[in-house]
């Protein structure tokens, strides 16, 4: 109660200084217009989102083959992947706001406050990501491949996270006002569709791969009736080719990795930010965390992203095992990613210019909604191809809009708190951190829900068929479930309280407002 009484008297004191700061930032920001630039110059911009690629190659990789991975070429229990899967993004989750913190507490250096996190985390980011899909040089136990598994998942979520959160607080560095800085995110947002684009073509033909040895081992099965359709030791020696696709895909985004981060540090060099101040109130871990959670719009916005998160990670997770298992479109996944992808990577200056007419609030619901009857169509005819398909168009428009409008409004969020608790600086990495930590765990969270349910309806690693019990669970987490979370988030979305048209009022507007 004493710290909070203390702070609340330093902002109170503050408030004349706020005024004054808002004034040399108005001389500052009109000095820079009459530089010619007053913005964020298209070089800068082109740097940073490509920043943003080995976060998003990783996560496709690690969600779409991962699990198809351990599960069948590893031949790893369900209950055991289950469990890797959600520790690690458990863990994950956990490290974000830990890292954030740490970076919001890092001092200015030379080349930035940010930038020395991302160069150090860049190097064993790559090397643990490779790791990820090895397995253990000779090894037959079980109990060493879980430990093997779940240490370099664990150990890789946290370099990322080293690497991922200074990037995404980078967006408050660069320089510009709230549009410039909402322009800067489309563009990161369209390059990293294109490199989604990209890791799906990747990670597509190592499916494919995986498909046609595995009906091939099933059909050797069939033909000799020497063992059950269940069961597996045939087929380890036919995905020995499986494994090095595996293994070579890993490689591939290891470079891609390593070349998109050394153009960020090349292109992108950090700007003082405008909201800085000398009289600065250093906040514990705990205090800043409850300061969070407490501001309303960061509550709502928070809320609303984690549900929504929650169910495009729901279908989108299943995406894989769906088409192979429930639509019998296993040979056709990499066509059906591929149109996913290009509809969002499409969608993305759409919803850009979407968003500039009608506002971010009212553009989240139109995309969102659309994603609906898209999944509802789906479930119900899941083998009519140019159906699902033409659904998939619907679910990358949709996608689009969950990739792009909450880190367009998250900023948003970060503006009021500054304006509002002036004293209480430098907690932008806080800010992204936590938000991506709750991405995180809806991610967790579905990855852990699925496979645990595949577990209790039967689910066998490296089966060649599988009962009905598996194809209606994967029809339910694809479908209803995905819808009744899409639902409650929606509903989160209705309650947020920024309109960006009056963030882009002068400060001393909104001071006097409130």
């Amino acid at each position: 109660m004493s710290c909070c009484k203390d702070i609340t008297n330093q902002v109170q004191t503050l408030k004349n200084k706020l005024l004054k700061q808002t004034a040399d930032r108005n001389s500052c920001s009109e000095g820079q217009r009459q530089r010619g630039s007053g913005g964020i110059r298209l070089a800068r911009k082109m740097c940073y989102a490509v920043g943003g690629v080995p976060h998003q190659i990783t996560t496709l990789a690690v969600g779409v083959s991962l699990q198809i991975f351990l599960l069948d070429v590893v031949q790893m229990e369900a209950s055991y992947v289950s469990m890797i899967l959600f520790a690690s993004q458990a863990w994950d989750a956990v490290t974000d706001p830990l890292v954030g913190y740490l970076v919001s507490r890092s001092k200015w250096t030379p080349i930035g406050k940010l930038t020395p996190w991302l160069i150090l985390s860049t190097p064993f980011g790559v090397l643990s990501y490779v790791l990820l899909w090895l397995e253990p040089p000779g090894s037959t136990s079980q109990a060493l491949n879980v430990l093997w598994f779940l240490t370099s998942a664990c150990l890789f979520e946290t370099l990322m996270s080293c690497y991922n959160i200074p990037y995404l607080s980078l967006n408050m560095f660069l320089g510009g006002d709230q549009r410039d800085r909402d322009s800067a995110t489309a563009y990161r947002k369209i390059v990293e569709m294109v490199a989604m684009l990209l890791a799906s073509l990747i990670q597509g033909q190592v499916v494919a791969v995986y498909n046609t040895e595995k009906q091939e081992a099933c059909q050797q099965l069939d033909q000799a009736h020497e063992t059950t359709p269940s069961s597996s030791s045939p087929q380890t020696a036919s995905l020995h080719k499986t494994q090095r696709a595996f293994l070579t895909s890993a490689m591939v985004m290891a470079a891609l990795y390593f070349l998109c981060s050394l153009v960020l540090f090349l292109g992108v060099k950090e700007q003082q930010a405008p909201l800085s101040s000398a009289d600065k109130v250093q906040l514990s871990y705990l205090t800043s965390l409850k300061m969070l959670i407490c501001h309303v719009p960061y509550q709502r916005l928070v809320l609303g992203f984690v549900f929504s998160a929650f169910a495009f990670q729901m279908s989108l997770g299943n995406f894989a095992l769906f088409c192979s298992h429930a639509a019998g479109l296993g040979t056709q996944f990499q066509h059906l990613l591929l149109v996913l992808l290009v509809s969002s990577s499409v969608a993305v200056p759409v919803w850009q210019a979407v968003l500039l007419r009608k506002g971010k609030k009212a553009t989240v619901f139109i995309g969102l909604s659309l994603f609906i009857p898209a999944v509802t169509v789906v479930a119900c005819v899941p083998s009519n191809l140019p159906v699902f398909m033409t659904m998939c168009v619907l679910m990358g428009f949709s996608m689009a809009t969950i990739i792009l409008l909450p880190w367009s409004m998250l900023p948003d969020v970060v503006d009021d708190f500054a304006l509002r608790h002036p004293s209480c600086q430098d907690l932008e990495p806080l800010f992204f951190s936590c938000y991506a930590f709750c991405s995180k765990l809806a991610a967790g969270l579905s990855i852990g829900i699925s496979t645990m349910t595949l577990q209790f309806v039967g689910y066998k690693a490296g089966a060649c068929n599988h009962g009905d019990g598996v194809v209606m669970a994967l029809t339910v987490l694809f479908s209803p479930v995905s819808v009744a979370l899409l639902l409650i988030g929606m509903i989160f979305f209705c309650f947020y309280p920024i309109d960006e048209r009056q963030c882009v009022q002068p400060p001393e507007q909104k001071t006097t407002v409130q």
